[in-house]
């Protein structure tokens, strides 16, 4: 019985193999055991290898570790300087082999939390730093999405920043935002309370007069310094960043008005006096004192020129939040104008007590007249400021018509401060007046234009009366340039806007109820708007079709040659047919009430069915079903009139 020939493991044939076979695979046999005895040789070697390495450095390994051992823990030093080596190595050097390790785990880890502290520390810096500097960048808003258009352009924006340097503010910036709010309100403080307190309280001394002072005066220098970092806006679209531009211009501008305004020069004045006031006598000391008094106030009254900051900064948001030709920047303007006015009357009530006070109240003064040199500053500043506004608004001269001549001056010039406020004042309302309904006051220049056409050609009354009832019906009162701004706007916005001004026609209208939604868009978009008066007739027999109509109110009379009149109403349209067989008129159209009808014109309704060639199918076969109804007198709703 032949077996077929086996492998054994090491590579050899077995005993019952076949003897035709057996040269063959004996010389298969010895090439395969030759291999699998290299590749076993090649293995066993290997094997050798490494364990020889890993012998070899487990051995040094441990005569390394062995050698340190000796040298640190076997060894001591006697006091007399001597080595010896300890009786008792296996506790001691235990012991002290624990507490070497441990000490350099110590430092090891000490390091360890050392730099992991700085690096805490570098983190938290850098962080705070991304902060502030986020702060002087332009931020996200409505505001600068608007002047640099998209996220995009905000992130192009705040990379330009950043490669101007850390401490520029950007204009746009969250930073410059609130700071301006807060010097707005610190600014409106001042310009009331300043000129209040220096006329009105001769102790300029105490701690919450100081305090207020003090802080500021600290704040403007503070602004100050902000000025010459912060971003210039140049024009509509440009702002300026690089800090020379910033720093020669602010130089060039306003820094001498704000240095002034920010500078305490009262209080400079007063500290390098007082060491003249303590080497001087009792009477003189008090004379000068009163003098210092006097001259601290006129020094205090520099820091009424910040009124000017206060202006450049309304200026400011006005151009940031783009309150050029609006309706509420209008009214802004109107607000800021009459706080402008009251603040001036505040300011000449201060001044109309200050001048005489300064003068020690000269006997012809209104003060002296009226007993109120000692009187409380509720009463004094009431009598002032009614002086004031009474010569502001040219209306009088208050309790009592001016002696002296400081006084008639003082009224000279509220009178003229009052008059030009005034004027400004009726040039702001008017401009507001006339902003507010600019349809209206266009229509109504335009009818003065028809009246005078009219007249220039002398029509008769009733066609007068027919043009102005058409103007009251096709324009009801306002006149807006539709197609400028229809065109100015995008397509889907166009497109929304006409689908909600005919939201009526296309609900009253069966044909544009089952219809595709682009298409009625389409047709929508295309249509222009008509109005006609009773008895007009829209579409006269034998002429040319240049156009159909969609009733969106009103009613119409169709009159086909030869038959019965029909009626049509809101919802219907007619004319259509003309339009696809180009032929003629087949019967007039009249109007019998005021109707507003929709018109579209050939070439748009040519240019709507080449684009959607089912509907002008659908079309032709209505056309031919109403011309068959028609012909047959039969009763319909929808009707085409050619």
């Amino acid at each position: 019985m032949d077996t077929s020939p086996t492998r054994s493991i090491d590579g050899q044939t077995s005993v019952g193999e076949s003897p035709a076979r057996n040269g063959e695979s004996r010389h298969r046999g010895s090439t395969r055991g030759s291999f699998h005895a290299v590749a076993t040789w090649s293995s066993s070697s290997q094997s050798s290898q490494k364990e020889d390495l890993g012998s070899n450095v487990s051995k040094r390994l441990n005569s390394i570790v062995n050698s340190q051992y000796n040298d640190h823990h076997s060894t001591t030093a006697d006091p007399k300087g001597q080595l010896w080596v300890s009786a008792e190595p296996d506790t001691t050097t235990t012991n002290t082999a624990t507490t070497t390790f441990s000490k350099g785990a110590e430092v090891i880890t000490s390091t360890q939390a050392s730099e992991t502290e700085e690096n805490d520390h570098v983190d938290q810096s850098t962080y705070f730093q991304r902060q502030f500097g986020a702060l002087l960048q332009p931020g996200v808003n409505k505001f600068s999405l608007r002047m640099f258009g998209s996220h995009k352009g905000v992130a192009a924006e705040q990379a330009r920043v950043k490669s101007f340097g850390v401490w520029i503010i950007h204009p746009y910036s969250d930073f410059r935002f609130y700071w301006d709010i807060v010097m707005l309100l610190l600014m409106m403080c001042n310009l009331v309370i300043l000129p209040w307190g220096i006329t009105f309280f001769e102790d300029q001394k105490t701690l919450p007069w100081i305090s207020f002072n003090v802080i500021s005066d600290t704040c403007f220098l503070v602004d100050l310094v902000l000025n010459f970092r912060t971003g210039v806006l140049e024009g509509d679209d440009q702002i300026i960043l690089d800090p020379k531009v910033i720093r020669m211009r602010y130089l060039k501008t306003w820094f001498v008005v704000d240095f002034i305004s920010s500078i305490p020069m009262d209080y400079i004045f007063l500290i390098v006096d007082l060491e003249a006031q303590m080497e001087a006598s009792d009477v003189y000391r008090t004379a000068r004192a009163l003098r210092i008094v006097r001259f601290t106030k006129i020094l205090s009254l520099l820091r009424l020129l910040r009124l000017s900051r206060f202006i450049r900064y309304i200026h400011q948001w006005e151009e940031i939040f783009h309150m050029t030709y609006d309706l509420a920047s209008a009214v802004v303007r109107i607000v800021n104008l009459i706080g402008m006015m009251l603040l001036l009357c505040h300011w000449d009530g201060c001044m109309q007590f200050m001048v005489p006070m300064l003068q020690d109240f000269p006997p012809d003064c209104w003060v002296t007249k009226n007993n109120m040199v000692n009187s409380t500053w509720h009463l004094q500043y009431s009598y002032a400021l009614f002086m004031a506004m009474s010569h502001m608004l040219c209306i009088g001269y208050g309790a009592q018509a001016p002696e002296g001549m400081t006084d008639v001056w003082l009224t000279i010039m509220s009178m003229i401060v009052g008059a030009t406020c005034y004027a400004m004042f009726l040039g702001h309302a008017a401009n507001l007046v006339q902003s507010i309904d600019a349809s209206r006051r266009q229509y109504q220049d335009k009818y003065k234009q028809v009246e005078q056409y009219m007249s220039f050609h002398k029509l008769p009354a009733d066609v007068r009366q027919r043009i102005h009832e058409y103007y009251e019906i096709r324009f009801q009162g306002k006149m807006f340039d539709e197609d400028s701004i229809l065109g100015e706007l995008s397509d889907p916005l166009k497109e929304e806007i006409v689908s909600f001004n005919c939201r009526g026609l296309v609900a009253n209208m069966p044909l544009f109820a089952n219809t595709d939604p682009h298409f009625v868009t389409v047709i929508l978009t295309k249509l222009r708007f008509e109005v006609f008066q009773p008895n007009d007739f829209i579409i006269r027999e034998g002429t040319l079709g240049r156009k159909m109509y969609f009733v969106q109110h009103g009613c119409v009379t169709v009159l086909p040659r030869g038959k019965k009149e029909i009626q049509l109403s809101d919802g219907a349209y007619f004319g259509e047919i003309c339009l696809l067989t180009r032929g003629r008129r087949t019967a007039s159209v009249r109007a019998d009430t005021y109707c507003r009808l929709y018109s579209l014109s050939v070439d748009s309704f040519n240019e709507v069915l080449e684009e959607h060639p089912l509907m002008r199918r659908a079309f032709e076969s209505v056309a031919v079903d109403r011309l068959d109804r028609v012909q047959g007198r039969e009763p319909f709703m929808r009707f085409s009139a050619d």
